[in-house]
């Protein structure tokens, strides 16, 4: 993967790659571009792939610029036609590091998922994302900081992910306060959490997801609720969950951020935005024991340390509800 920082590197990575003729996604709010583009899809999220890969017909490579929808459709697209991927986040999500994907139509309900995007660049600039909303900046930072946390203890984890998970943890927690507050050294602050960000995408990249991650998937998927927002709240019970089982894990993860009680403090920075309960995101409570049966059955809940049954997972909904 080859990492550039400023917008004004796309071209010199572009070159690298030899792609002369990128295929753009981009929502309206980003009109132009420094390149020439082939073409350009503005309709996101979408769920529209094929139709998509046959639009990208001549050109040598993908550039996607947005946040995790986005990107994720440009990784459904890049897995569908073998083109390179470029990808320049807006947001803190760390998608741009792996070649998973999920596919949401334009109400951002999940319509399938898969792998096998061609993930060639990443270029970060943190000047878009200083206008980023508290509520994205505060959800997709903390769907990173998931990231980190199950990165230590899943049943894949290494001491290379390991490596960046903790970096990334620090990061998040200590700028992402920062960033909200918005005092005097903001381009700065938006900078380490995008820092963190990075982190947090090599360190899922390297290992898997876990049973938060599997809970959040779910309740998204089902209602089209935010993925940042949802992560928020599952974090939490999934860190107690598995603290028993990986006390290591969770304890480094607790030294990372700077928190006795890991868990406690995750609910903490997901207050920054108000994220406190299930209900207040329309998630209604005499379906948590559906969702459960949907949870159980994700990659996440089976890479998780300790094994979850339909009805412990309802109760740790219920914990959030």
């Amino acid at each position: 993967m080859i990492v550039r920082w400023g917008l004004g590197e796309l071209a010199g990575l572009l070159a690298e790659l030899g792609a002369s003729r990128p295929f753009v996604f981009a929502s309206p709010r980003w009109p132009a571009l420094p390149l020439r583009a082939h073409g350009r899809w503005s309709e996101l999220p979408s769920d529209r792939i094929s139709e998509i890969a046959v639009a990208t017909a001549g050109a040598d490579g993908l550039v996607a610029l947005g946040g995790g929808s986005t990107i994720d459709t440009g990784k459904a697209v890049s897995a569908e036609t073998s083109l390179p991927l470029v990808s320049i986040p807006t947001t803190y999500s760390g998608a741009e590091w792996t070649a998973f994907y999920g596919v949401r139509d334009s109400d951002r309900r999940m319509r399938g998922g898969g792998a096998g995007a061609c993930l060639a660049g990443i270029v970060y600039d943190p000047e878009l994302t200083l206008e980023l909303p508290r509520a994205e900046t505060v959800g997709t930072a903390l769907n990173a900081l998931a990231h980190c946390a199950e990165a230590l203890y899943v049943r894949e984890r290494n001491d290379d992910a390991d490596r960046h998970a903790l970096e990334g943890a620090r990061l998040i927690a200590t700028w992402l306060p920062r960033v909200v507050a918005d005092e005097g050294e903001r381009l700065e602050a938006r900078t380490e959490l995008l820092r963190g960000a990075g982190e947090a995408g090599a360190a899922l990249a390297g290992s898997m997801l876990g049973l938060g991650h599997a809970m959040a998937q779910a309740l998204g998927g089902r209602y089209g609720v935010s993925h940042g927002a949802l992560n928020a709240l599952c974090l939490p019970p999934a860190l107690r969950f598995n603290a028993e089982a990986a006390p290591v894990a969770v304890t480094r993860f607790a030294q990372a951020i700077g928190a006795d009680d890991p868990a406690a403090r995750v609910e903490e920075l997901a207050r920054l935005d108000g994220i406190v309960r299930l209900r207040d995101l329309g998630v209604p409570e005499s379906e948590l024991e559906e969702v459960a049966e949907a949870v159980i059955v994700r990659a996440g809940a089976r890479s998780n340390p300790r094994e979850a049954t339909a009805a412990e997972v309802t109760e740790l909904l219920r914990s959030i509800w």
